[in-house]
């Protein structure tokens, strides 16, 4: 019984460690990719892990705003949302090559409006492929970038580095970040890690100094003619200080805050400012961006640790367990053969003219003559079975 039950534990063991190996080498690393199904949330917040439009606010903002045409200056509260929608039909379709099975396509659109009146100051959307690993872009002939600014439609713009999400398992270093206003990745630095919301995120820092924007001329002579008076054109100068806190397991933005400037600089008169705003994530959208990290750190953390070291420590012991119980098993069947199960050595057997007499069972010291076989105890079967019952010799 012991050698059976330790066999079958034995091969219970070293199944565990196989399931464990694979899950640590096969499983995790498909699941530390960005997926085609990626969904949106319903009304109460399901799936978890969907996906949210982000909102950030900035308060007491000054920025231009084109009305009747014409551009002026406004100050007050904004609202800019940015949406993200995978697109997993452009993905099958348009990933070929080399980036077949390692990129998929995401389509982003953000507005910045006024909270006061709902009216729209500026809006943009775009398309790119994003490796399915790392998050940060992969050139992609048909990306495109359009804003309702300077530069309008830009089918020849190249993403570059991390756009809207990190790498899973970030790490405490430097990244490449894309500008959608200067269009290019720029540096952004490793800062520390802080606490959002009761969740441990790595804080990033982009500090992109006062930068002249590639400006179309005719936007340059409007400028000129609406906010300079005397000026003909000028250029526009931008700046900015992004600062984004992500999830390190999942690679997801928890919090981001955006400190942008931009200024309109005529070639006669003072600078007139085009934009001063300090956008943060709103406390919704912090608290969703938190708890959807979450969700996919944990499933990430269950399938790439916890479900492979959990099954390789439950694989080594019952592994170990089935080794004792077969040693066990075996010893136990030789010290039961024949000679240690009460039956007597064999003593000097009487002869009578050098031949052995025959066996009797009793004698005399049992009271009665010894008789002839006929009167043995049948003699044990050769079927010899171990004191433990496990029918094995």
């Amino acid at each position: 019984m012991k050698t059976r039950l330790g066999a079958a534990l034995f091969g219970i063991g070293v199944l565990s460690l196989a399931v464990a190996a694979g899950t640590a080498y096969y499983v995790a690393p498909s699941v530390t990719k960005l997926p085609y199904d990626l969904t949106f949330c319903d009304a109460d917040g399901k799936p978890d892990g969907c996906l949210r439009a982000s909102v950030a606010i900035a308060d007491d903002a000054t920025y231009m705003q084109v009305l009747d045409g014409k551009p002026t200056i406004q100050t007050g509260q904004l609202k800019a949302t940015t949406e993200v929608v995978p697109q997993a039909a452009t993905t099958e379709k348009e990933m070929t090559g080399d980036l077949r099975g390692e990129a998929v396509v995401w389509d982003v659109y953000g507005t910045v409006v006024r909270t006061d009146n709902g009216s729209d100051v500026s809006k943009y959307a775009a398309e790119f492929a994003l490796d399915r690993v790392s998050a940060a872009a992969r050139d992609w002939d048909k990306q495109y970038l359009d804003t309702d600014g300077p530069g309008g439609t830009d089918d020849s713009v190249t993403f570059a580095g991390q756009t809207y999400k990190f790498p899973f398992r970030a790490e405490r270093r430097d990244h490449t970040f894309f500008d959608r206003d200067l269009r290019r990745g720029l540096p952004i630095v490793f800062d520390g890690t802080e606490q959002i919301n009761g969740t441990e995120a790595y804080r990033y820092v982009q500090r992109i100094p006062e930068t002249d924007l590639v400006t179309p001329e005719g936007s340059l002579t409007a400028l000129a003619g609406a906010l300079a008076p005397g000026a003909t054109t000028g250029k526009v100068t931008y700046s900015n200080t992004r600062t984004i806190w992500i999830e390190p397991v999942s690679g997801n933005f928890v919090k981001v805050r955006e400190q942008q400037r931009k200024n309109f600089v005529p070639n006669q008169g003072s600078p007139v400012t085009l934009l001063d705003a300090d956008f943060v994530y709103d406390e919704a959208t912090i608290a969703n961006s938190v708890k959807s990290a979450g969700v996919t750190r944990d499933k990430l953390q269950l399938i790439g640790r916890t479900l492979p070291i959990g099954l390789a420590v439950f694989g080594g012991l019952v592994l170990l367990l089935g080794l004792w119980l077969v040693v066990a098993g075996r010893r136990a069947t030789t010290a039961g053969g024949p000679g240690s199960a009460g039956v007597a050595p064999a003593a000097d057997v009487p002869t009578r003219g050098g031949k052995a007499e025959p066996a009797t069972v009793g004698g005399p010291a049992a009271g009665r003559p010894g008789g002839p076989l006929t009167d043995e105890i049948p003699p044990a079967s050769t079927n010899w079975r171990t004191g433990d019952g496990s029918g094995t010799r």
